[in-house]
């Protein structure tokens, strides 16, 4: 069951008096809460499955973001180039052993 944004918004004295409750929630249903404090969105309450495949997420676009950025500096190789460089060095080691 996916909650409105409307329920998942709680103030901090709803935190505060069913901290318990809100564990259980976010962490067994997949809930998100945002906290509010005078009026103002403060923090964000999820589960660490969550926050763990969040911050796995943004370290992938980090890393496509990273690569497009070499890729427009011209830090690259044709992939058959690499490929072709790999096979010599797996040739050369196979004979040196």
């Amino acid at each position: 069951m996916i909650m409105s944004l409307k329920d998942s918004i709680k103030p901090i004295s709803y935190l505060k008096a069913n901290a318990a409750e809100v564990v259980r929630d976010v962490s067994e249903n997949g809930k998100t809460l945002y906290i509010t404090q005078n009026g103002e969105a403060k923090v964000v309450v999820q589960s660490i499955t969550d926050y763990e495949k969040t911050q796995n997420t943004l370290a992938m676009l980090k890393i496509l973001a990273l690569g497009e950025e070499s890729i427009r500096k011209g830090n690259y190789r044709p992939a058959k180039e690499v490929f072709a460089d790999l096979k010599k060095k797996i040739n050369k080691d196979k004979n040196e052993v």
